[in-house]
């Protein structure tokens, strides 16, 4: 068993001994991103497992080791980890978890304190916990961003992007069910090997698998209806993950409509921007704020060729970040980014104006960020597209399926009868 260190605060260290010798948990947060993700930390020889469980039992774990006025997102995670933990059947002292950690004004900053009380409470206070951030919070021997890892990291969020951007736009018009499915698990076998690589310039070979998947999708056999796309907005996880949001795709979809879903990268985007922004209005760091501004500029560069590919090959391509931070002037200031702040605002604006006016706003019950930004911004965004058809969805453990469910329904078959209506 590897030797326990703590830093001169007592936090528990990932050492580079439990490196070689530890599972590294990692919770579910967004399917079609995390597979992606796993895979590149597994290519940099960290034994990443993704978690993969969704039963009931989970959200009784994360209520009994956290407090239950907690947003629902904590509790998943915790509950996860915990229930994982339990009934893995893995050496519970060698094992490590990971979370991500941003650093704002959200109480998600917290999750991480909110992990380590919960297993001290679960006496499980010998389980290290890795922090995922890009802004230095904490530091582990064990656990490095190096450059390869990061380059493999954004890679992975780029084909997530583009992988649930083309499953979202052919699934529902597939001939034959379970074509799209099929494909996709194809595709992600195809990527498993992809990220077995030692470089840093990588574009001639992503550039490459971008367009052998464009071309399989091109294939797909689809119909020519017409069906209301229905967007999805809101906090983070409850927006993409299936735990947090009752499968909300799939009920969305198995209703009849087509789902839009914003690019996971434009919240990556938004989180670097809003710290540019901070430092040009308050103070701080002039080397960070180009370093940022540069970042941001580096990977829209990359993410505009993916753009054009996908316009070219006959899909709808999200818009540029520069575009989408644009609809938000006159309408909520650029300094609202605690959450997801002015970008909840502009994802629902864009959807409007691409033709996806039905919208469904998740968030966590009592997340007030997403009131303000999400829930609050309502009836301005109604005053300026009339055609708006929203739908705000509070996501807790105690929350009712079938008010969530009545809800939408309602919003759906407002969707069919303007689309009959426009017809």
């Amino acid at each position: 068993m590897a030797k326990l260190e703590y830093d001169a605060n007592g936090r528990l260290l990932f050492t580079e001994e439990m490196r070689q010798e530890y599972t590294i948990l990692v919770p579910q947060m967004a399917p079609y991103h995390f597979e992606y993700l796993v895979t590149a930390m597994q290519t940099e020889g960290l034994n990443a497992e993704l978690l993969r469980t969704t039963d009931y039992a989970l959200i009784n774990e994360g209520m009994k080791y956290s407090h239950n006025d907690i947003c629902i997102p904590a509790m998943l995670v915790i509950g996860q980890f915990i229930d994982a933990i339990k009934k893995k059947g893995i050496d519970k002292h060698k094992v490590a978890l990971i979370i991500t950690q941003t650093g704002g004004g959200c109480r998600a900053s917290n999750y991480i304190k909110l992990l380590r009380k919960a297993l001290r409470k679960a006496k499980l206070e010998f389980v290290p916990v890795i922090s995922l951030n890009a802004n230095g919070l904490e530091k582990n021997p064990g656990f490095k961003l190096t450059p390869r890892l990061l380059h493999k990291l954004h890679d992975a969020i780029v084909l997530g992007d583009l992988m649930m951007n083309l499953i979202n736009q052919t699934r529902p018009y597939e001939k034959k069910p379970g074509d799209v499915q099929t494909l996709k698990a194809a595709i992600d076998i195809r990527l498993q090997s992809y990220f077995n690589h030692n470089s840093l310039f990588t574009w001639g070979r992503l550039k490459k698998e971008i367009a052998e998947i464009l071309a399989r999708f091109q294939a797909l056999d689809l119909t020519t209806e017409s069906k209301p796309k229905v967007g999805v907005v809101g906090e983070i996880y409850v927006k993409y993950s299936p735990l947090g949001n009752n499968h909300l795709e799939q009920t969305l979809e198995d209703e009849g409509v087509e789902v839009v879903t914003p690019p996971i990268y434009d919240f990556f985007l938004y989180s670097f921007d809003s710290r540019a922004h901070d430092i040009k209005r308050y103070g701080g760091p002039k080397k960070e704020y180009w370093i940022l501004k540069l970042l941001v500029w580096y990977v829209e560069i990359r993410r505009e060729k993916i753009r054009k590919a996908m316009r070219a090959a006959g899909f709808q391509a999200p818009i540029a970040y520069k575009k989408l931070k644009s609809l938000i002037k006159g309408v909520i200031d650029v300094g609202t980014h605690t959450g997801e702040g002015w970008l909840l605002t502009a994802e629902m604006i864009d959807l409007i104006q691409h033709g996806a006016p039905n919208i469904v706003c998740t968030q966590p019950f009592g997340c007030l960020p997403n009131h303000i930004a999400g829930k609050g911004m309502f009836k301005k965004i109604k005053s300026l597209y009339p055609e708006s058809n929203i739908v705000a969805i509070d996501y807790d453990t105690s929350a009712s399926r079938i008010n969530q469910l009545n809800r939408i329904n309602l919003m759906v078959s407002n969707a069919f009868r303007n689309m009959k209506e426009r017809s």
